[in-house]
């Protein structure tokens, strides 16, 4: 059993396992030399071989302990037919939403279309030796977000605007839900061990609101993925004190919290459930003894405790290399 499934399902904290999210991509310079030959994001997610590569790459530089699969959330958007593309400086931009078209997609035309990225899977799967595999889907909310809001809420978002069509909302969540489940046993068949479902915009939620759109949702995929027998990561970011209620609903087999959650208060709340990341990813472009403070604070906290290395987000671009490979060294000491 690796590392990573032994913390997860075992709840062993004797070793403290370790990866990042957005681990593959763009703060790797070798990432960047493929990226501008490959303009088009989609359709470099549709790339097994290039998917591979990137995927590896980081366990080529860092004593990781699992392989995160190159490729997007958005992919279900696109494999349901919304148009997706990404903007330099803009980020992802989905066109209008055609709900007849969306509603009744053929799970196995779904299925096609993805084709490639499950084949990515088998690829990566056949080179990693004592490492996990990590698949992940949008959460049901993060998704339908993207799907209505046509682009990244950073810059743009009303609830109410996203809200005011209850029957068109409801029956895109019933839609996601099943979708996601597909695209995560398809994962699952291909080579995945371990499934991360992200909820980006939890914390845009009013608090009323988590039940109907974080919770119930995310439970329902949660419970199907643990039903093929695999774990399941949760990082339903921003919802700050919520994370207690969300893990007695939801009760993923792992948790990932966010640098603005205090690490000692959620510990003594969550009765034992493994906890993954938490390390505001803005301290890795700070000086090493701040990087060092910080990292050490995370493992003292967690030293007796089942625990998986991570951040609180993902790797910021500007993150130099070296500064991945100083803090997984600093975790690997503490074993």
């Amino acid at each position: 059993m690796t590392k990573l499934l032994n913390c997860i399902k075992n709840k062993s904290s004797f070793e403290t396992p370790v990866w990042y999210m957005r681990q593959a991509g763009r703060y790797l310079p070798e990432f960047q030399e493929i990226r501008k030959k490959n303009p088009n994001f989609i359709k470099l997610c549709l790339n097994p071989n290039l998917v591979n590569e990137i995927t590896l790459q980081p366990l080529k530089r860092f004593d990781l302990d699992a392989a995160i699969i190159f490729s997007d959330i958005l992919m279900i958007p696109y494999g349901l037919g919304q148009q997706v593309e990404f903007k330099k400086g803009q980020g992802p931009i989905l066109g209008n939403i055609n709900i007849e078209k969306i509603i009744n997609t053929d799970p196995i035309d779904f299925v096609k279309k993805l084709q490639p990225v499950y084949k990515s899977f088998e690829k990566v799967k056949q080179q990693l030796n004592n490492k996990s595999l990590i698949g992940f889907v949008g959460a049901p909310w993060t998704l339908l977000l993207y799907m209505l809001n046509q682009e990244s809420p950073k810059k743009n978002f009303n609830f109410e605007k996203i809200n005011e069509d209850k029957s068109l909302v409801n029956e895109l969540l019933k839609k996601l839900e099943k979708i996601i489940c597909i695209h995560a046993e398809k994962q699952i068949e291909a080579g995945a061990d371990i499934i991360q479902i992200f909820d980006s915009w939890a914390g845009l939620l009013p608090k009323s609101e988590l039940i109907n759109y974080c919770y119930t949702p995310t439970l329902k995929v949660v419970d199907y993925i643990k039903s093929l027998k695999v774990p399941v990561i949760c990082f339903p970011k921003g919802i700050g004190e919520s994370y207690t209620e969300f893990n007695a609903v939801v009760k993923p087999s792992c948790l990932s919290i966010d640098y603005d959650l205090d690490p000692e208060w959620i510990k003594k709340k969550i009765n034992g459930t493994p906890i993954q990341g938490g390390l505001d990813p803005k301290i890795l472009l700070t000086d090493k003894e701040n990087i060092k403070k910080n990292t050490k604070k995370y493992l003292n906290i967690f030293k007796d405790y089942p625990y998986v290395f991570n951040l609180g987000h993902g790797v910021l671009p500007e993150t130099k290399p070296e500064i991945i490979d100083y803090v997984t060294k600093l975790v690997r000491e503490k074993e």
